[in-house]
């Protein structure tokens, strides 16, 4: 298939390598601060009938409005950019008005996304066990631009939802006591890190940690170019785990 890329950075270039590496072609890459010479296009106006899907690793300014621009083209995004989820009412709103789809997720990784399923299903177990307290930390790259990051935001979420003794997400460096019903999620930014989230459940005897450690951007690259295999027919908004359970579980 034809895959157009959205966002030339370092995740692009990895997104490239791995849509070659499958068989597919790289017609449309845009980008409008690349100087890179692989770069076709400022703007993703004009690419209808160029490319199947496109896939947007941009940046958050920038995400929705380059998806929105090529869902009026009719063509399905792989929305994989961080820190637009404030703006999600208007991706739903682009979405009635358009005949493509659009799967997003805060991390691509497949890695990461079985980790997710081993997270709630550990949730689901420590939720009845209450002497265990939870916590959530992350770690990425000194260059990452969002904090905390798009998965540790879905860990947080997934342990809410499983955790009835928890009923929001702390962010914030703590000076006082942490209330019980809050679950901590801490960030730490530094090096070259591609990224690692950690679950804890900790009690006065013992700790259950849970750990997600990615060696490369290589996984959220094979997860994104799975994604715009999976999307192109589809209609609506799409998350991860929609994917997910269709490979798994056959739904």
């Amino acid at each position: 298939m034809r895959i157009g890329l959205s966002g030339y950075g370092r995740m692009g270039e990895q997104i490239r390598e791995e849509a070659l590496r499958r068989g597919h072609e790289v017609p449309v890459i845009i980008d409008p601060l690349s100087a890179d010479e692989k770069v076709t296009r400022r703007d993703p106006s004009g690419i209808s009938g160029l490319v199947d899907a496109v896939i947007e690793f941009s940046v958050p300014d920038a995400a929705l409005a380059n998806t929105k621009a090529c869902l009026e083209q009719g063509i399905p995004v792989v929305l994989g950019t961080t820190g637009w989820y404030d703006q999600m009412g208007e991706l739903e709103d682009a979405l009635k008005d358009s005949s493509a789809a659009c799967i997003w997720s805060g991390n691509f990784s497949l890695g990461v996304n079985l980790f997710f399923r081993i997270v709630r299903a550990a949730g689901r177990i420590m939720n009845r066990f209450d002497h265990y307290d939870c916590l959530l930390h992350e770690y990425h790259h000194r260059g990452k631009a969002d904090s905390p990051s798009g998965t540790a935001e879905m860990l947080g979420g997934i342990l809410l939802e499983e955790l009835d003794r928890k009923t929001s997400v702390n962010r914030e460096a703590l000076h006082r006591k942490i209330a019980d019903e809050e679950l901590h999620l801490s960030s730490s930014r530094g090096g070259s890190i591609p990224g690692t989230h950690r679950v804890m459940f900790d009690s006065e005897v013992d700790s259950v940690v849970l750990e997600h450690s990615a060696r490369s951007r290589a996984g959220f690259a094979q997860g994104a170019v799975l994604a715009a295999e999976w999307i192109p027919g589809k209609t609506g908004l799409f998350s991860i785990d929609d994917m997910m359970k269709n490979i798994i579980e056959g739904e």
